[in-house]
């Protein structure tokens, strides 16, 4: 097989830890606060500025019933600023936010005696409540600087700027002139330190907005909410990332305060950080401003574990829209030497024009598309997916036979060796295409560094996938693709009946 050689002499760090990956070699540098905070560094000085990457061992998985969406909705919260960040006068704020919390528990204490079966609530005293939060609410806007901490980043040259959550995971991104390092370190150290949940009630509505718009009022969004929630009976991986919309509607102010102060610890963070910049000096500033942040205690791991399948799931979801389809089979997760060989399978079933199911579903113009992607990176097991959608003349039952015979087919003859060539080469130009990326790479050695606790396993990753056989990929494709593990959710459109009774649903 054909070796790439990448010569990155910008790269190259005195005394720094290297890991091998072919011809290529990955200098960083990894620093370790008293605090439990890790930075990881890789100086790149082709142009002048530093990608960073912050990310929070937080995701949907940590959150519990009743409270689904909060590490979503404390994303946006993180935003709002800080008694310096986000405000004209804080000590005014702090008597309107109390205001606002004493109402806001009295409108949820009366709308639970709404939804209570013994009655006793009353719908106009709950009205008048929401109406009375927002009159304070708008008091307290004649303070806020809208958006200040995010404006300061964008008039420093900030670019890259935005945050994300999964289940397992939460980020903050930004790229800077290589200048404005100091400013990254202030202004993030200072978010964590002193977080002010302002604009909460009116921030949750429009998280509540959001959801509407992304799952409630989206066929694949609903359809997605769906199979997930139908193939996890017990595992958190079930709920939605934005979290069930009677949770987002009644979660309160304290609740995510609590939930950061659990999660948002030096100790459950890990910082990427690569440019053009001396990782000493890094080091210095993060010594400087999170160094004095205290710790806490480790939070609990998920204790709860889904249950060995006992049979195929399906399920049909109703929805005025084109049908489309979700399989899945139940996997394993990051750390697993199964990962990388369904990696593998991933790509020589539909990764590229000439994989096996590309071919035969989307060259025949069968589907509209397929896709599949293998766990990823992820805390604990997760499904194997695949996902398409029929043309018109054929349905999602054509497309899941002839998936489930691509599947046979690989439980039961060896890929080719041009197949597994195929593989190893896209493997190889993605890790180095990779390297092109300084957020890219920021973002990859502090994920693998916190979800593994060694970034060096983003290499070894890349080995273990090269080295993926033939009879790996068998033996994996027998132990996960049996029809007890499968998950399979259609879109379907409903019909409505000429006798004007109840709609049924049409494949």
């Amino acid at each position: 097989m054909k070796r790439f050689l990448l010569i990155l002499p910008a790269l190259m760090l005195v005394a720094a830890s290297v890991a091998t990956a072919g011809d290529i070699e990955l200098d960083v540098k990894r620093h370790q606060l008293d605090n439990g905070m890790i930075i990881l560094v890789m100086e790149n000085s082709t142009a002048p500025v530093v990608s960073t990457f912050m990310r929070y061992n937080v995701g949907s998985v940590d959150e519990k019933p009743g409270i689904t969406g909060t590490a979503h909705l404390l994303e946006h919260m993180m935003f709002k600023g800080t008694p310096t960040l986000g405000t004209r006068n804080f000590e005014a704020e702090v008597t309107i936010m109390e205001e606002i919390d004493r109402l806001a528990h009295e409108w949820e204490a009366e709308k639970a005696k709404l939804l209570s079966p013994f009655g006793g609530g009353s719908q106009e005293r709950a009205d008048a409540l929401r109406d009375s939060i927002a009159e304070v609410q708008d008091q307290q806007k004649e303070f806020v600087i809208k958006d200040e901490l995010w404006g300061l980043y964008l008039k420093n040259g900030g670019t890259f700027l935005n945050a994300s959550t999964g289940q397992n995971s939460t980020q903050y991104y930004v790229q800077l002139p290589r200048n404005r390092l100091e400013l990254w370190a202030y202004m993030e150290a200072d978010r964590i330190a002193h977080p002010v949940l302002r604009e909460y009630y009116s921030e949750r509505d429009v998280v509540y907005e959001e959801r509407r718009m992304r799952t409630d009022n989206s066929p694949g969004g609903k359809l997605w909410e769906q199979f997930n929630s139908t193939a996890f009976i017990a595992h958190p991986y079930g709920w939605p990332v934005i979290g069930w919309a009677s949770d987002i509607s009644t979660v309160m102010r304290e609740e995510v305060e609590e939930f950061f102060i659990r999660y948002y610890a030096p100790n459950n963070l890990v910082a990427g950080v690569v440019g053009d910049v001396q990782a000493e000096e890094v080091f210095a500033l993060c010594e400087k401003y999170f160094g004095p942040i205290p710790s806490q205690p480790p939070p609990d791991p998920v204790f709860t574990e889904e249950p060995e399948p006992a049979g195929e799931k399906r399920i049909e979801v109703e929805y005025d829209a084109e049908p489309q389809m979700l399989i899945g089979y139940m996997s394993t997760q990051l750390g697993n030497p199964d990962q990388a060989v369904m990696q593998v399978i991933s790509s020589v079933l539909t990764d590229g024009r000439t994989s096996r199911l590309y071919k035969r579903l989307v060259d025949e113009k069968i589907a509209r598309y397929i896709w599949s992607g293998d766990p990823g990176m992820v805390r604990y097991p997760d499904l194997f997916v695949f996902g398409t959608q029929p043309l018109e003349g054929y349905t999602c039952e054509d497309i899941e036979e002839i998936i489930c015979e691509e599947l046979e087919h690989i439980k039961t003859e060896p890929v080719t060796d041009w197949e597994l060539e195929k593989v190893r080469n896209q493997v190889e130009a993605a890790f180095i295409n990779q390297l092109n990326s300084n957020m890219g790479m920021a973002i990859r050695l502090a994920s693998w560094e916190q979800m593994t606790g060694d970034w060096n396993n983003m290499t070894r990753h890349r080995d273990a996938t090269m080295a993926v056989t033939a009879d790996d990929i068998q033996r994996v494709a027998k132990k996960y693709f049996d029809k007890k593990r499968r998950t399979v959710a259609i879109l379907v459109k409903p019909v409505e009946p000429e006798d004007g009774s109840k709609p049924q649903a049409m494949k």
